[in-house]
């Protein structure tokens, strides 16, 4: 989160930005974009440079030494004019460059990337700026894009608010993936969810991916999938990954709800956090998808199509809205019967409705199934998640109330889960408990709340203290009559 000095400070970024004649908030994003993505390859190209003396592994570094200026650690020190021509003459073409192969992802979505800086003078005061910033963590990238996207005008109307760090690391400790697995986003935005399973990856195996020589290929060219309809949110999205070692990802421009995306059977792990406002019209969608769910609504229409693009004990973790659980249409009645039925869903993470704020303000809850083609649902794991570390105003401070540890460690520790009561967070519901429900997935269905019983005074006790203040008052009233 984006807050106190850190964001006065991408603040006053922004005004330079708008000051300086480039006063469109998209072409704003993108440049902030590719210079954090130019600091960062310096970062990166260290930082490898290091691993592998400590390694004692060969690395080529991804500059040469006629390209030394290109580092942002070398031009930020020269005068402006000159920075400002090394950029834009060499550092910005070397970037869209970077990728040796011209038909990956990443060569595609740079390809059209224009440089919008007018002056030296603006650049060199963005490029102090923007080495005055106090990066907090690896993920305040995603922070800053979170916060800047907030200053669109549309932002939030099309579902396109930022996921929270720290619900995308819940959701992919839930599904731990393995080095094996093929993971896929089909509406990634910024390329969250993706990023974290990759980091998750790096921490729980890095050994067994990065000694493998199959496994790293894997890791950097086959892994992670990535779909949105914004090609602003693609490149971010793309850069992002890079940043964080992943080398060749495969962010596609593609309408992942439309006939146009064929993926069937392919995806080890899917992690998202779909579209909910969205409204399609029927011939804009597959016609596989309609047969299960005939819906304009696009939460429904994703879960549909997880499923389709799962391989046979493929898993999901997909946010969706209250409403995906206890819908009484034919639409929403169909999908919960298709995931319990014919499917494995194994858990309902019910959060406060304050998760996804200041951006929004809508109760969602977490959904974790395994497509199994066959069924294999016997009971269902709820959780109330009633703090995620933040408070659920519109600030998001920091506190000390978090179930996350809790309802990460009680989900792989499913065995000791049975004998819990339906009054504590967590606790089992049947199958045929669900079907009887009409399928109803909402936690207040099946929770039980215990009510202590209140002992109040004799009605006679009350109505004494009651006379005993008025007399009180009116005493006051005397005293301070008297001394007016």
């Amino acid at each position: 989160m984006v807050t106190g000095e850190f964001k006065n400070r991408i603040d006053k970024l922004w005004e330079m930005f708008w000051t300086g004649g480039i006063t469109n908030p998209l072409d704003v994003i993108e440049q902030i974009t590719y210079l954090i993505f130019i600091k960062d390859l310096d970062t990166l190209d260290k930082t490898r440079q290091k691993e592998s003396t400590i390694l004692k592994t060969k690395y080529e570094s991804m500059f040469s030494k006629d390209q030394q200026q290109y580092k942002w650690s070398v031009f930020r020190d020269l005068p402006a004019n000159k920075m400002y021509q090394i950029v834009q003459e060499k550092v910005f073409p070397f970037i869209k460059n970077l990728h040796s192969d011209k038909n990956s992802t990443y060569a595609k979505y740079m390809s059209d990337a224009i440089f919008k800086i007018p002056t030296p003078q603006l650049l060199e005061k963005i490029i102090t700026a923007m080495d005055d910033i106090e990066w907090q963590n690896k993920d305040s990238k995603g922070d800053i894009y979170e916060y800047l996207l907030s200053k669109l005008s549309n932002s939030g109307t099309n579902g396109q608010f930022r996921t929270p760090r720290h619900i995308i690391r819940m959701m992919v400790e839930l599904i731990a993936p393995k080095p094996t697995d093929i993971i896929c986003d089909p509406s990634c935005g910024t390329s969250g969810f993706l990023v974290s399973a990759g980091e998750y990856l790096k921490e729980k195996y890095f050994e067994k991916i990065f000694h493998n020589k199959e496994n790293k290929k894997h890791y950097n060219n086959d892994m992670f999938y990535g779909y949105d309809m914004d090609r602003t949110m693609l490149r971010i999205g793309a850069m992002n990954m890079m940043t964080h070692g992943i080398e060749n990802p495969n962010i596609f421009y593609k309408d992942s709800l439309s006939d146009k995306n064929t993926d069937t059977n392919k995806f080890n792990v899917i992690l998202a956090n779909p579209p909910f406002k969205g409204s399609l019209d029927y011939d804009t969608v597959s016609t596989d998808i309609l047969k299960i769910a005939k819906t304009k609504k696009t939460e429904l229409l994703f879960l549909v199509l997880f499923l389709r693009m799962l391989k046979t004990g493929g898993r999901c973790a997909s946010i969706v809205p209250d409403g995906v659980l206890f819908g009484s249409s034919n639409a929403h009645k169909s999908i919960r019967k298709e995931i319990i039925d014919n499917n494995r869903l194994e858990a309902v993470i019910s959060m406060p409705s304050g998760v996804f704020k200041p951006y929004a303000g809508v109760s969602t809850a977490v959904l974790i199934f395994t497509k199994t083609g066959h069924g294999g649902t016997d009971k269902v794991w709820f959780y109330d998640m009633q703090a995620d570390g933040y408070t659920l105003d519109d600030k998001r401070d920091e506190i000390k109330d978090n179930d996350i540890p809790d309802i990460i460690s009680r989900f792989h520790n499913l065995q000791l889960e049975d004998k819990r009561k339906r009054t504590d967070k967590s606790f089992f519901v049947p199958k045929k408990e669900i079907i009887d429900n009409d399928y109803d997935l909402s936690i207040n269905k099946y929770k039980k709340i215990e009510y202590a019983a209140e002992k109040y005074p004799a009605p006679k006790v009350i109505l004494k203290e009651i006379e005993n203040i008025e007399t009180q008052i009116s005493k006051g009233i005397k005293e301070f009559k008297k001394i007016i």
